[in-house]
């Protein structure tokens, strides 16, 4: 269990780690904005609008693998094949990011489908 809360508070700060990239790209953008900075990345284009795509989706994915690990945790179902989709679920967020990042989108969609389907099988075999 101690693994599956741990990829948790990895996949926790992912979307916060994501936004690294934006601010690199806001700040380019005569520099970043506190004050209106919704405003300001609206404004963003190329590699600063995937970085932005690609930290909000962060959060979007976020938010079922966090249900399938809180499942798998209430359902007492913590075993081997749910770790090793909770970590394959880590990896493959860490490269959607990179992917977006990098403009390659098919093999980053491939990817996303990857990340959802370890959440969702999570999900299922934690029925009873």
């Amino acid at each position: 269990m101690t693994l599956l809360i741990w990829t948790l508070i990895i996949a926790a700060l992912l979307p916060y780690l994501a936004k690294g990239p934006v601010a690199h790209a806001m700040n380019k953008l005569g520099g970043y904005d506190n004050n209106h900075p919704r405003s300001q990345q609206a404004k963003l284009n190329g590699f600063g609008a995937r970085a932005l795509a690609a930290h909000q989706n962060a959060f979007e994915s976020l938010i079922v693998f966090a249900a399938a690990i809180l499942l798998a945790i209430a359902t007492n179902n913590t075993g081997e094949i749910i770790q090793q989709l909770a970590i394959t679920y880590v990896v493959a967020r860490i490269a959607y990011n990179i992917l977006y990042l990098v403009n390659i989108g098919t093999i980053r969609s491939l990817v996303w489908f990857v990340s959802l389907g370890c959440s969702l099988t999570i999900m299922v075999l934690s029925l009873p």
